[in-house]
């Protein structure tokens, strides 16, 4: 279950304007550029989590020397066609043409262009866009790196970082692959770079067939029941299991991923650290119910999950906080209290005064729970009729009169 605010090393825009002269981890730098590489993805097709790992290797997660003076990410090079502006830099040959940008999202933009404008790049647009190993090994197929372990860099980024998360959250608005418009043109590599054993390298990054359909309906998130929906107290949800995306559920269910969050009383995006069920609809503030007894291992948020009820409603009924322990075998009250136990207070007191009644806790015995209400063991036997000091954890007893 996830609770805790990510706490951000930014506010406002000074980290964006301090990026430059900070060295930034791999976690930060998807921080900063994950949305954009999402966008990228539904606006052009290149699977962010590609992106995303390229932007990792390619600036030394956003500390090289070349994306401090040039905002360019992805190492793209000038070449004929490019008229703006340029930085030079040495990388296979000294001095050679890098593209400069006035943005990072300038670069990011380009790439996306430069991929899905150039013949050569055009088969990968055939893949799976969640088929993130395909695209690994197509790029260095296409000649877009020289380092032979290009692909294996990629791929391992993409699961160390958990990156496929933000790919899977594009994956359903991916514009179509135009075959009459993107044709696969013969590959010229970038680099004069020939790769020997084409055909077996084929096989091993098990590309798929240039001719093969985007699927239509890519999997967004891992639910359990098969992705059933169901129903717990008249809102509907799901059996997330985990390492499921919250940002993947929100995509997949057409609901904007903070009012998943606020729906399920969470504070941040991420990935579940368990299995959970996780709301698609407003929990009700009342239960189907009057109360439950509490579960071993359960918490306050555990029992308001499992009966489709607010967590602040169950606080509220039972004068309780979040931050507050709860103990297995302890009554929580799903409703405001019941007339029945209304009831039973009245009829306890005496003139204008009510009954207190008191929930027995783990451990306590009448001894303790005389002590702490300055009463007697007797007068406990004789208020709640008892014939024996046994006492049931949940047991209610009247304290005082």
């Amino acid at each position: 279950m996830i609770k805790k605010t990510i706490q951000l090393i930014f506010i406002s825009g000074f980290f964006v304007l301090s990026v430059k002269t900070q060295t930034l981890t791999p976690e930060q730098y998807i921080l900063l550029y994950k949305d954009i590489a999402i966008r990228e993805m539904r606006r052009m097709g290149v699977p962010a989590a590609i992106t995303l790992a390229q932007g990792l290797l390619e600036t030394e997660s956003g500390n090289s020397v070349l994306v401090k003076k040039s905002n360019n990410h992805f190492g793209i090079k000038c070449k004929s066609t490019w008229t703006s502006g340029a930085v030079s830099h040495d990388d296979d040959a000294p001095g050679e043409c890098f593209r400069t940008y006035k943005s990072s999202e300038d670069s990011y933009r380009d790439h996306s262009n430069f991929l899905r404008g150039s013949g050569r790049y055009s088969f990968l647009f055939n893949l799976d866009p969640t088929d993130y190993k395909g695209w690994a090994h197509g790029l260095k197929k296409a000649g877009y790196a020289t380092n032979p372990k290009y692909p294996t860099i990629l791929i391992r980024h993409i699961e160390q970082y958990n990156l496929q998360q933000y790919s899977i959250a594009g994956a359903a608005d991916v514009p179509r692959f135009e075959s009459d418009k993107y044709k696969d043109d013969p590959i010229i590599f970038e680099k004069e770079q020939t790769i020997k054993n084409d055909g077996q390298l084929i096989n091993n990054a098990a590309v798929s067939s240039v001719n093969e359909n985007v699927k239509d309906q890519p999997v967004l998130a891992q639910t359990g029941d098969g992705g059933k929906i169901n129903f717990i107290n008249g809102s509907k949800c799901i059996n997330a299991l985990q390492g499921t995306s919250l940002l993947a559920i929100a995509t997949q269910y057409n609901i904007s991923l903070q009012k998943l969050l606020d729906i399920n009383e969470l504070e941040e995006d991420g990935i579940l650290e368990e299995d959970q069920l996780i709301f698609l609809q407003k929990k009700s503030k009342n239960g189907d119910r009057d109360f439950v007894i509490v579960q071993t291992k359960e918490t306050l948020y555990d029992v308001a999950q499992k009966n489709g009820v607010q967590l602040e409603s169950l606080l509220e009924y039972n004068q309780l906080n979040e931050d507050g322990d709860v103990y297995p075998g302890t009554k929580l009250y799903l409703k405001a209290i019941a007339q029945s136990d209304q009831a039973n207070i009245i009829r306890h007191g005496t003139g204008t005064t009510k009954a207190i009644i008191y929930e027995v806790q783990p451990r306590e015995g009448l001894y303790t729970v005389a002590k702490k209400y300055n009463v007697t063991v007797q007068q406990l036997k004789e208020w709640n009729n008892l014939v024996s000091d046994d006492l049931k954890v949940g047991q209610q007893l009247i304290v005082s009169k």
